[in-house]
């Protein structure tokens, strides 16, 4: 029998599902908010799930995993979560973070920018929003407590396709583990748990591995988005051969969808990457209120897109 199933184990199947599937999905093309998704009863997902299918229905868009055996059959996985992964089960949890993050995080730069805009002018109403920013930065350090199994999860189940991608994602969650990690350090010793003294020492190591990890990852998405160009202008080719061909319009529209979130992502590193150089190495530019605002909402505004219910 088919039944509803929880948010969590919806976004695991999504993960299993991008992690072993033989097809890579994009992960904004999945819809994991429809609760017609459904999981295997008492196993893990198998690496034979490979289709992440949209079935439409009148007006609304359900999603179903799909999984083909040899003879090409399908039919779709039912009933009840399945995970068995301990590491797999914190790393989707702490995802569902995200969004709350952003939020938070658009609270913190927008507050920095209005204190920079009202300190001369309003003292009182000035350090309201200082304290606002603050607040919201700390807010930020609890909520990505754990975070750093995030980039060790990324390199157990998916170091990457080849090689070159391979190098370039152990080097970008390696920057990101260090980020995560210390930055727990930081978030004590700014509370008062630990020695205030440490607080600047942290600070640099957590922006010196995110700064680190953001640049391989920006590598990697900027290949990955000039392989898509690549790969749509062939496409184009081919639908201009054959017309009507659906399956090359589908193909291009996957591509470009993929690459829209590619360069927000793009856009969040580099702008975070500005924040973090602000810490490593303080400079006129990047520690300017309006430099350090702008690039915070930037990056808290790409991420709002990411992670926005499609």
């Amino acid at each position: 029998m088919e039944e509803y199933i929880p948010q969590v184990i919806v976004e695991a199947a999504v993960e299993r599902c991008f992690k072993f599937g033989s097809e890579p999905v994009p992960c904004h093309g999945c819809s994991t908010r429809g609760p017609e998704i459904y999981y295997p009863r008492n196993q893990k997902i198998p690496v034979a799930l490979t289709l992440l299918k949209h079935v439409k229905k009148s007006n609304k868009v359900f999603t179903r995993f799909i999984i083909i055996n040899n003879t090409q059959k399908s039919f779709t996985l039912t009933t009840t979560s399945t995970m068995n992964d301990t590491v797999d089960k914190l790393v989707i949890f702490l995802a569902k973070r995200d969004g709350i993050d952003k939020l938070v995080k658009t609270f913190q730069y927008v507050s920095k920018l209005v204190n920079w805009q009202v300190e001369t002018t309003h003292p009182d109403l000035a350090n309201r929003f200082k304290q606002w920013e603050v607040s919201s930065g700390l807010s930020r350090k609890a909520f990505r407590t754990g975070r750093f199994l995030t980039g060790f999860n990324g390199l157990r189940r998916n170091p990457g396709a080849t090689p070159t991608f391979k190098f370039l994602a152990v080097l970008a969650n390696a920057g990101e583990m260090v980020y995560f990690f210390f930055d727990h350090f930081l978030w004590l010793s700014r509370i008062g748990t630990l020695d205030a003294k440490l607080a600047k020492r942290m600070s640099f190591i957590s922006a010196f591995g995110e700064s680190f990890g953001y640049i391989f990852f920006i590598v990697s998405d900027l290949i990955i988005m000039k392989q898509g160009v690549e790969a749509e202008r062939k496409l184009i080719a081919l639908q201009e051969e054959e017309e009507n061909s659906k399956d090359a319009k589908e193909k291009i529209r996957k591509i470009r969808g993929d690459r829209v979130m590619r360069l927000m992502a793009v856009a969040a590193n580099v702008a975070d990457l500005i924040i973090a150089a602000a810490e490593i190495e303080p400079n006129p530019f990047c520690n300017h209120p309006l430099s350090l605002g702008i690039s915070g909402l930037v990056s808290a505004w790409a991420g709002w897109y990411r992670n926005w219910p499609s």
